[in-house]
């Protein structure tokens, strides 16, 4: 009996009910953390960019992918709040003085810095 080319490629099939199943597994991949912004562009892949998840799932880079999408929009986040922090003056004797003030302003620029984030890294 000739081989499929499944088995030529090094695959194996199993017997359930009569029936030969192949063995399909996914690569073995290293589990990184993913927070908020890798789960955010997790979503995205999955709902807008099936083809580039799927490749990416298969493949068994996914888990790396986003653990690196999700380092490079925590820097980005936290260098875009610093540098918006010091262009509007928002400093500790700012916190001290006023905090509610500075509560407000921080609010303020963590949205900001979050949608310019996802514009730039997690909806594209």
């Amino acid at each position: 009996m000739t081989k499929s080319i499944f088995e030529q490629l090094g695959g194996i099939y199993h017997e359930e009910n009569g029936y030969l199943i192949p063995d399909l597994r996914l690569p073995a991949e290293e589990k990184q953390p993913i927070v908020i912004w890798g789960q955010r562009h997790l979503d995205y892949l999955k709902q807008y960019r099936r083809v580039t998840y799927t490749n990416l799932l298969t493949s068994g880079k996914l888990n790396t992918y986003l653990a690196d999408i999700d380092r490079q929009a925590q820097e980005r986040s936290h260098r875009l709040i610093e540098g918006m922090k010091q262009a509007q003056g928002i400093t500790e004797q700012l916190k001290k003085e006023n905090t509610p003030k500075w509560t407000r302003r921080m609010y303020n620029i963590r949205a900001c810095a979050r949608e310019i984030v996802n514009e730039e890294i997690i909806y594209v």
